[in-house]
Formats: structure tokens, C-alpha cells, sequence
């Protein structure tokens, strides 16, 4: 069974697409713990991040980094946090967290809310400084 990830890489389920290549797909995190919260994912399913071959585990961090840089020009902040949990959905994948300290990229605290608007303007700005 596909997981949440790939239907949102098919079109399956709705999602705030930031930038997509032939190979990644970065989106908005729809509970995110920063405005501009965004994850990066491979379009080859794979549950554990560490388990990709290691070409497109490297070819996915420069995507990543790519997506972090357009972040940080979209979104006022003192760094982007990247962090690897991947225990929730079973496919590899990398938070990219506008933050301005350590507590800022903590999951334990209330996730943000924004109107589906907000969503559509969050992605359109990052991905337009990409």
C-alpha cells in the first residue's frame, strides 16, 4: 500500500507543493511548528531514510538544500532547521523548519494553523525564491 506521501506525489491527496524535480517533491507540512515548514521527500518510495542508495540519498540533501535556501529568502528567520524523524509516515523524508532558536524546531509544541490561503501564499513564496 502506497504510503500518505506517494498519493500526495500522485495527485492522490491535495497538498501546498512547493517545488517538485523528476526525482523529489517538497511540500508544506499541513501541521507545521513554523510558518514555511516544509518536507522534503524522494519520489522513490523508501521507508528509512538511510536506506536509500546512497546517489539519491545525496541527490535528495541537495534538493533539500536547494528548498532551504528559497526558505530562507521567503521566510524571516536566522536559520532553517533540518531535522530527520520519520517514525509517522512510512516513507524517507526531511523537515526543513524556518528557525530562529532551538526551541523553534521542537514537535512537542502546537502546531501552527493557517487558512488554506495562507497555505497557497506560504508555498508561493517559497517557491518563488527558489
Amino acid at each position: 500500500m502506497a504510503s500518505i506521501f506517494t498519493k500526495i506525489i500522485n495527485g492522490e491527496i491535495p497538498s501546498y507543493k512547493v517545488i517538485e524535480d523528476e526525482s523529489h517533491f517538497a511540500f508544506l507540512d499541513i501541521f507545521p511548528t513554523a510558518k514555511g515548514h516544509t518536507l522534503v521527500v524522494p519520489k522513490h518510495e523508501v521507508d528509512n531514510l538511510f536506506d536509500l542508495p546512497e546517489n539519491e540519498y545525496r541527490d535528495l540533501q541537495m534538493f533539500a538544500r536547494k528548498v532551504a535556501k528559497g526558505i530562507q529568502k521567503a521566510i524571516p528567520c536566522n536559520r532553517v532547521g533540518v531535522t530527520v524523524i520519520g517514525l509517522d509516515v512510512p516513507h524517507a523524508h526531511i523537515h526543513l523548519i524556518p528557525i530562529n532558536s532551538v526551541s523553534d524546531i521542537s514537535f512537542e509544541k502546537e502546531k501552527l494553523k493557517f487558512s488554506t490561503e495562507e497555505f497557497i501564499e506560504i508555498a508561493k513564496l517559497i517557491s518563488d525564491n527558489i
